[in-house]
């Protein structure tokens, strides 16, 4: 009994969701409220603040709805504001499928990573049909991502380091939250000695003493979390003006002295000396005094000294760099191999950046006489290895020296030329190239070789060679080549003094500077029965030449081609050794897709009227009627005549037909009443062509229980098949005829027998 109850409730709850869709009724949708958490054990009270985290994130809501019944498709979705309560951009907490007989029914949803805000409200939207609920209360909802205590510290420090800021001469520091991700997106506490500030960015400007300390805010849910940091304790001071006396120089020798002295002393005050900013003295009472050492390796530096006290800032003065007199550099300005060829000169120069140095040159460890400046010119007579020696002169520092790098002077045993192509070369690629000297080379008696390019390069005499012969007039440091009939080997020799270097071959092999076009009868391949001859207009009398197709020789060896095949066609010409390949011909197949019917190729018209159809996508058209008759050659024909035409048209050369069927509309309306009294007159329920015999249009009819008796595509006019279903007179069916989108007619249908 109780299962035919409910399945009475179904039928009962089908019929009224279609009597309410006819009569245009819609499902009321309540705003969901805070519930009780439903996960046993199941909870008393409803929440009122969502205060989440990665260990407890499990809330509920209770929601309510009025028929009618959504559809069986429906899904209920529960959907969260901004923190404003805006739903401009809503997020989905839940989706529930399984509800749509539902009434009052809960959703389970967490919170999303990020919430934080006391104004987040919810609502529910169904999606079929589409509506939406009114919004909830508002409800403080909180993300608790960072449950532990925070950092903090003064600006322009690296961490909390002793708790202890100072605020000097009545100016002010700022305070900030450090190791924190994306610190920026939260809002904060601040507090002075346990007094709340008002405060609410990652960092905050002080400028009175106090305990100073922060927390993140999380509003309603603060007491949730455990983010409050440790105290800076902010004191207020005076600055002094803490500086080094100017000292009586800056510059040291090795082994020399120098004192540094505070600008205030006798004052009980506590000094820290430092170098290059690290301390180099513990702090100590009155200690206003540095002594520089020079001897000690690495005295070089800036030198600081900081000082505190009672009623004074921790400060520190500015810094007084101290250098050190023997620490210059010495740089060899020329090559570490220098080559003087015969009869010529070269210089050695040296550079330093010492003051008041003294300069000796040495060649193979001994002094060069009168050898005292930056520059030292040597001849080929005076090869050997060369060096400067740089000293400090006068005081402690004349001890002082250093040597630069040494360089090798030496004279060539002979010498090297190489060519090059000038820019990228490829036989039977290029119809132009250059060849050019790229390097010159002297080589000394071991084998060893120096780069002498920039050196020689003006002063040496050239001679190109073609396949052995001296070129006439070709005496540069490159050659030019444009023709075929300069194809072959090529090399340069050199002259300078008693030297004569020949250089390494290339070979050349120039593709002669011809365009060949080849072309097509017509550019679309529409199938053997119709070929496409290919030809050029070069005279390709006595040459030897190949026809391809997508790449493959296609062995013709005719000057035209007829081909039936789509593809990339291409002739290549043999012309002095060299393939010279023509353009590439497209030849595509016929996409009978190109043509297009607009409205399409089944027109239905009411009689006595005219359709207008256009067809796009070819070169010319042909418009036949069931007689075989042209009626028409535009792209457009209006017709006015049910029946068959034929659409011919041409692309590419190729020819395209589209049968057009045109049928008259049909003028009578969806029958509401039927007799099925077997007289053969309105025994069945006939539907205008518009819906019936239509794959695409669906046909449902329910009896008065809300149940299917006929739900079928494509409908054959032929419902009832039989007038024994019927045993009432007048007996009333709801029908709906639906496509894929929509429902397109819905109404009743009234039997009599």
């Amino acid at each position: 009994m109780r299962a035919m109850n409910q399945k009475l409730r179904i039928a009962t709850a089908l019929l009224w969701g279609l009597l309410c869709a006819h009569s245009g009724m819609a499902q009321v949708l309540n705003a969901p409220q805070a519930a009780p958490n439903q996960t046993p054990p199941i909870g008393n009270t409803p929440w009122s603040a969502a205060c989440s985290s990665d260990s407890f994130n499990d809330y509920w809501v209770s929601f309510t709805w009025s028929p009618p019944l959504v559809n069986a498709d429906n899904e209920f979705v529960l959907e969260l504001s901004d923190a404003d309560g805006a739903f401009d951009s809503p997020q989905e907490l839940a989706r529930v499928a399984d509800m749509n007989t539902t009434f009052d029914f809960y959703f389970q949803f967490s919170v999303p990573a990020g919430t934080r805000g006391e104004g987040y409200r919810l609502r529910v939207k169904s999606t079929s049909p589409s509506q939406t609920s009114p919004a909830s209360a508002a409800y403080p909802m909180y993300f608790i991502d960072v449950n532990n205590s925070i950092s903090i510290r003064q600006q322009g420090k690296t961490d909390y380091g002793d708790g202890i800021a100072q605020v000097c001469d009545g100016n002010a520091i700022s305070l900030e939250v450090y190791n924190l991700a994306n610190a920026d997106t939260y809002q904060f506490n601040w507090y002075r000695s346990g007094t709340l500030l008002s405060d609410k960015g990652s960092s905050i400007t002080v400028s009175n003493s106090g305990m100073y300390n922060v927390e993140i805010d999380y509003g309603s849910c603060s007491g949730s979390s455990n983010t409050l940091s440790r105290l800076i304790d902010v004191t207020v001071g005076n600055s002094l003006g803490i500086a080094i006396n100017p000292p009586a120089k800056t510059t040291l020798c090795p082994g020399e002295t120098l004192d540094l002295t505070a600008n205030i002393t006798g004052q009980g005050l506590t000094y820290t000396w430092f170098r290059d900013g690290t301390a180099i003295t513990s702090p100590a009472v009155d200690n206003d005094t540095y002594t520089v050492d020079a001897s000690v390796a690495g005295f070089e530096g800036a030198y600081s000294v900081e000082i505190f006290g009672t009623g004074a800032c921790v400060e520190q003065s500015p810094a007084v760099a101290i250098t050190n007199s023997g620490n210059f550099t010495v740089t060899r300005d020329n090559p570490a191999s220098v080559v003087v060829l015969p009869g010529q000169t070269q210089d050695l120069s040296v550079s330093t950046d010492a003051t008041g140095a003294t300069i000796q040159w040495y060649r193979d460890g001994a002094p060069v006489s009168g050898a005292t400046g930056s520059t030292l010119t040597v001849s080929d007579t005076e090869t050997g290895t060369y060096f400067a020696r740089v000293s400090l002169s006068g005081g402690a520092c004349s001890a002082t020296s250093i040597d630069s790098d040494p360089t090798q002077v030496v004279i060539p045993a002979s010498l090297e030329i190489d060519i090059a192509y000038n820019g990228s070369y490829a036989a039977c690629t290029n119809t132009d190239i250059v060849l050019e000297v790229s390097a010159i080379r002297a080589l000394d008696g071991s084998g060893g070789s120096t780069d002498v390019t920039a050196g020689l390069m003006a002063d040496m005499n050239f001679q190109w060679f073609h396949d052995g012969t001296a070129v006439s007039g070709a005496t540069a440091s490159a050659i030019s080549l444009a023709d075929i009939s300069e194809n072959g080997d090529y090399r340069l020799e050199g002259s300078i003094s008693s030297f004569t270097p020949a250089s390494n071959t290339l070979s050349v092999q120039l593709r002669v500077d011809e365009l060949i076009t080849i072309a097509g009868s017509e550019t679309t391949v529409c199938g053997p029965s119709e070929p496409i001859s290919i030809s050029t207009s070069t005279d390709l009398t006595g040459a030897t030449f190949d026809w391809y197709r997508d790449g493959v020789n296609l062995n013709l060896a005719t000057a035209s081609i007829d081909v039936s095949a789509p593809g990339t066609y291409q002739l290549v010409v043999m012309r002095s050794g060299c393939p010279v390949p023509s353009n590439d011909l497209v030849l595509n197949s016929l996409d009978e897709n190109l043509i297009t019917l607009d409205p399409g190729t089944d027109i239905r018209i009411p009689e006595g009227s005219a359709r207008t159809v256009t067809a796009s996508g070819g070169e010319t058209y042909r418009w036949i009627d069931s007689n075989n008759i042209q009626i028409s050659s535009t792209s457009s024909y209006s017709f006015t005549e049910a029946g068959d035409y034929l659409l011919i048209a041409t692309i590419g050369g190729c020819e395209v037909a589209r049968s057009v069927t045109v049928s008259y509309l049909d003028t009578f309306r969806v029958p509401n009443v039927i007799s099925v009294n077997g007289d053969g007159i309105n025994d069945q329920w006939i539907l205008p062509n518009t819906y019936s015999n239509r794959p695409d249009v669906n046909v449902i009819i329910y009896n008065e229980r809300g149940e299917e008796v006929l739900n079928e595509n494509s409908y054959q006019n032929n419902w009832p098949s039989s007038a024994t279903s019927f045993p009432r007179q007048n007996m009333v069916f709801y029908y709906k005829i639906r496509d894929t989108g929509k429902v397109l007619k819905q109404g009743t249908i009234t039997v009599i027998r």
